[in-house]
């Protein structure tokens, strides 16, 4: 895929698959925003029709594009209605058919990107066709996009800032949120990708999330909620005022919001507040082949896919009996036929009601990256991670004593 060239008219042509490659829609346009200065403009998704909705599908959620369509990661789809943000251009509406002196944008073709720090596309080059009374068939050219950078250039000092940004660290990107005034983070936030915003949430304290998605409508908030990890979703949702908490959980998908209240009923400072059921769960009988194919999978945080938990089922958590867990090291030791019972190991696991502290000394007393949470009838309900153990326990205001310094260029 990498260096390859594919034309947005093609793409807009294709069948929208489910990760199974059943047909669920068809893709209609793409849609791009300015990169940072000097760089291309960058793909962060594609309108498609789905059920007789026109909705909008994260880049992100794409696992190819091939001759059979679309395919996307997995078989969850947001059904939301397409809103058009600041500073998005629409391929299909707002690029192709537009008149550059004599000339005509007849096509536009991306690149796949895998040095960046997130991969994508990205605007490569663009076709343009000419007319002339001396010939019958226009003629065409390919040119670099920076010869008609013009067509994706930034329309707002915002839109602007957000394509800087775009590559940069979530934690960076928080420093620079945060030395701006609120009405300016509000703007900053209205002009970033979902997905981004959500990394950025996470980075921030939970009373600073607050304020910066009071500026959010409703439909935009669910959808940048919904690309938050759970329990920093849950952390910020206990943050809200119930009426407003009541309304986000009211109009998230039923199974998502059945599970954020379950989080929401443990106790804060609580091995429950902390912990996430996204998490990586096989039967015994599933083979190293099948784990690895789920580690792979790049929606994974690193911490999570460092092992696989291994229960009865069902394999969703709260699941059936918990077995034990194979590390990631394990899986590439042995033979892919073989199955998890066979290479099982046995590690401590905890209760949701013990405290924040006791979790971090049993993930300090086993050298774990992570650790399993099980309620009294041995099932699994979630595992901790020592990365939410370190941001929960280091002192409060460490983010701002230790930030790097990283200057905004707006104003």
């Amino acid at each position: 895929m990498a260096g390859e060239l594919i034309y947005a008219f093609r793409i807009m042509r294709l069948p929208l698959l489910d990760a199974g490659g059943a047909s669920i829609g068809r893709v209609d346009d793409i849609v791009v925003v300015p990169g940072r200065s000097g760089s291309s403009p960058r793909v962060v998704g594609f309108t498609a029709t789905s059920q007789r909705r026109r909705i909008f599908v994260n880049a992100g959620k794409v696992a190819e594009i091939g001759d059979e369509g679309v395919r996307l990661r997995s078989w969850d789809i947001d059904l939301n209605p397409f809103k058009q943000k600041k500073g998005e251009r629409l391929l299909g509406r707002d690029v192709i058919d537009r008149r550059i002196n004599g000339e005509t944008v007849t096509d536009v073709a991306l690149r796949w990107r895998s040095d960046s720090r997130s991969g994508g596309w990205d605007i490569s080059q663009v076709r343009l066709a000419k007319r002339t009374a001396l010939r019958r068939r226009p003629s065409h050219r390919l040119v670099e996009w920076t010869e008609v950078g013009h067509l994706f250039a930034a329309t707002t000092e915002m839109a602007a800032e957000a394509a800087r940004l775009h590559d940069m660290h979530p934690t960076d990107v928080a420093n620079v949120v945060r030395s701006l005034p609120l009405a300016q983070r509000r703007q900053l936030a209205d002009a970033m990708d979902d997905d981004r915003l959500a990394d950025v949430l996470e980075e921030l304290p939970e009373a600073e999330q607050v304020g910066l998605i009071q500026g959010l409508d409703m439909e935009r908030l669910i959808a940048v909620l919904d690309e938050m990890e759970v329990d920093d979703l849950a952390d910020l949702l206990a943050e809200l005022p119930g009426d407003q908490r009541t309304k986000i959980l009211e109009a998230m998908d039923d199974e998502d919001a059945d599970m954020m209240r379950r989080l929401l009923s443990y106790e804060e400072g609580t091995a429950g507040g902390l912990m996430t059921p996204e998490i990586i769960v096989l039967g015994p009988t599933s083979t190293v082949a099948e784990a690895l194919a789920q580690v792979r999978d790049p929606e994974w945080l690193v911490s999570i896919a460092a092992q696989v938990f291994v229960c009865r089922p069902p394999y969703k958590p709260p699941t059936g009996k918990y077995l034990g867990v194979v590390h990631f090291q394990r899986l590439l030791r042995e033979p892919p036929s073989m199955e998890l019972g066979k290479c099982l190991e046995t590690e401590p696991t905890i209760t949701p009601d013990i405290s924040d502290r006791e979790v971090a000394e049993r993930l300090a007393s086993y050298n774990m990256l992570s650790i399993g949470v099980c309620d009294e009838a041995g099932r699994l309900l979630g595992a901790i991670t020592v990365d939410d153990v370190l941001d929960r326990t280091l002192p409060t205001g460490w983010r701002q004593r230790r930030r790097q310094e990283t200057p905004s260029r707006i104003g």
